[in-house]
């Protein structure tokens, strides 16, 4: 449980007003110019149901909630091949931008600190018109 200053629990609309003060978000075209320009990578962090459901962002890098410090962390074993470094910049996307705001103060404390978000999410890049395609799901052998 979140605790403010003054040690009372603080709910989560004040936790997430806090942690977004800390950083600046973005909004979907900046965040879609930024990773087709090779600027930031873009991490959907979704779950599966809302992918197949609403699709994917073409060139997002897909790691789920669960996993993300460790697959995104430079020092980490888990890593992926992209995270190269703690000044990469790593834009967040989730589905409607709230979750997203709480990851991106994880990766501060692991030292991502060009970490952000996507106002809105995924639900707000669709609404803009950027790029999404059908979720396909695996082939079997």
């Amino acid at each position: 449980m979140a605790v403010s200053e003054d040690r009372r629990p603080a709910g989560i609309d004040a936790l997430l007003e806090r942690v977004r003060r800390t950083y600046r978000r973005v909004e979907p075209l900046e965040a879609h110019t930024a990773a087709r320009d090779g600027e930031a990578l873009l991490v959907d962090i979704r779950y599966a149901a809302l992918r197949e459901r609403d699709g994917l962002i073409p060139g997002a890098v897909v790691v789920e909630r669960n996993e993300l410090e460790w697959r995104l962390d430079p020092l980490g074993s888990h890593r992926l091949p992209e995270a190269t470094g703690h000044d990469l910049r790593v834009i967040v996307v989730c589905n409607e931008g709230y979750a997203s705001s709480l990851a991106v103060a994880s990766l501060h404390q692991l030292g991502l600190h060009r970490a952000t978000d996507v106002i809105g999410g995924f639900q707000a890049w669709r609404a803009a018109g950027l790029p999404v395609r059908p979720h396909r799901p695996p082939q079997a052998p």
